[in-house]
């Protein structure tokens, strides 16, 4: 049995383990910690669009809030037209989309982004 001690050991260690990743993965990309609702919301570009990461993501101040916003994909962001530099830094933009469920959180799921004349829907299927 002491043979088969470090197996067991690693064994629990890998079932204790994935819960914990599974809601993780499944709280990034899943909608159930957003409103059902859909928020509109104006404000100034503080960081601009990055595509880094599981999904793209930008931050705007409206009032005296930061928002941050989680947009689709990289590559479904990038099919909506929107790209890294695109809009600068200080532009105008309003969002719509899903708020976070808590509302002293100042995150939202955003599925449309419009910067003057042009749009952006980066989850159409949910407007």
């Amino acid at each position: 049995m002491p043979r088969f001690r470090p197996v067991l050991f690693a064994a629990a260690a890998l079932f204790t383990a994935t819960p914990g990743a599974l809601s993780s993965a499944w709280a990034h990309h899943g909608w159930s910690g957003q409103e059902e609702q859909l928020t509109s919301l104006s404000g100034t570009v503080v960081e601009g669009v990055s595509m880094a990461g599981p999904h793209a993501t930008m931050k705007i101040k409206s009032g005296n809030d930061v928002w941050d916003l989680t947009l689709a994909p990289p590559a479904r962001t990038a099919r909506s037209g929107l790209k890294e530099g695109l809009i600068p830094v200080g532009a105008t933009v309003t969002v719509r989309g899903n708020r976070n469920s808590d509302h002293s959180r100042h995150e939202m799921k955003t599925i449309f982004i419009q910067h003057g004349s042009a749009e952006y829907h980066v989850y159409p299927d949910r407007e």
